[in-house]
């Protein structure tokens, strides 16, 4: 039938094989150019700005290693508690699934660096003044001081605030932590924000002490009442025209099943007066996950989780926030050696 068909559009076998070539030839020029326009988008805005910000790139890579190379150090929560960590995760199928922080060496962890510095460049004004209500540990304020932002952090816990600032002292850089509970943010003396930051406790997948004021502390509900309290009061002190950004990922209560926290995250926001503006899913190094979900998922069907999500709002008007923001500027500070 095929080449009967052919015979009446009047196609040799030696035609047909011309345009299967000059197919396979557009093909690759295609490829070749969305490969091209992917470098340029880097060059330019320092990772692609899709939906999607695969951290498992090459270009995100040699950005990531530069930031480590800065001494970057992780929780000093989970280091005090590291001979007793299997009790910090409740959920045993989740463990150290909470991908926006790197593991480190000595057992603790680091929040992404690239993703804090393309969420500043992005979506701050330059010099502008960020705040983190829910800080934990430096990454959020080295970041910000290094590139030239001034920073307020919030942390609950002496010692890791104690040891944010001595980690910001080593480094050269400026930022300010704040030992107070979040949930008193309005009672502080804290200047008007350009930016709202966190990546809060995932509800209790990771507990980081045991204090009662520690929402990772809390049951469900009422770790949403505190947690939505917070970013109520935090919002409160972004300016109008401004945007906001929480990088958050689900857990799973007793029974396995989904507390939905990205959509309380979500609700949170609106009931602060923000409204919900991007959505980007941050793709993570697979790290232990592969062998955790090949344990997991026969015996629960729960699949291997290998993003977060990025959440952004934006409190009044998006072009006036854009204005704010100004032109994007992806030039590293002296010293900053993404080639290492």
């Amino acid at each position: 039938f095929a080449d009967d068909w052919l015979e009446q559009l009047n196609y040799d076998g030696a035609m047909v094989a011309t345009l299967l070539e000059s197919e396979a030839d557009a093909m690759q020029e295609t490829e070749s150019d969305a490969a091209g326009a992917a470098q340029t988008l880097v060059e330019r805005f320092g990772v692609p700005p899709f939906s999607v910000l695969d951290a498992r790139q090459g270009y995100w890579q040699d950005r990531k290693r530069a930031w480590l190379g800065l001494g970057l150090r992780g929780e000093v929560g989970r280091l005090a508690q590291s001979n007793a960590l299997p009790k910090t995760f409740k959920n045993s199928t989740q463990a150290n699934q909470d991908d926006t922080r790197l593991d480190l060496d000595n057992g603790t962890s680091i929040f992404d660096p690239v993703l804090s510095e393309i969420l500043y460049r992005w979506f701050v004004p330059k010099g502008g003044h960020v705040l983190n209500p829910m800080s934990g540990e430096a990454t959020h304020g080295i970041v910000a001081g290094y590139l030239g932002y001034e920073f307020t952090g919030v942390e609950l816990r002496p010692e890791q605030a104690e040891s944010n600032r001595e980690q910001a002292v080593e480094i050269g850089v400026n930022p300010v932590w704040i030992t107070a509970d979040a949930l008193t943010i309005d009672q502080l003396d804290i200047a008007p924000a350009d930016f709202v930051v966190s990546c809060p406790p995932y509800a209790d997948l990771e507990v980081y002490s045991d204090n009662p004021l520690d929402i990772s502390t809390m049951d469900y509900a009422d770790f949403v009442t505190t947690y939505s309290e917070i970013i109520r009061k935090s919002c409160a002190l972004l300016k109008e025209n401004r945007f906001a950004a929480f990088v958050v990922g689900e857990a799973r209560d007793k029974r396995g099943i989904y507390y939905d926290f990205v959509g309380d995250t979500i609700k949170a926001f609106k009931a602060a007066g923000l409204n919900y503006y991007n959505e980007m899913i941050y793709v993570t190094p697979l790290g232990t996950v592969m062998m955790q979900t090949s344990r997991n998922f026969p015996i629960g069907r729960k699949i291997g989780k290998t993003h977060q999500n990025v959440l952004v709002f934006v409190k009044g008007d998006w072009r006036e926030a854009v204005k704010a923001c100004g032109k994007i500027d992806m030039e590293l500070p002296d010293g900053f050696d993404t080639n290492s």
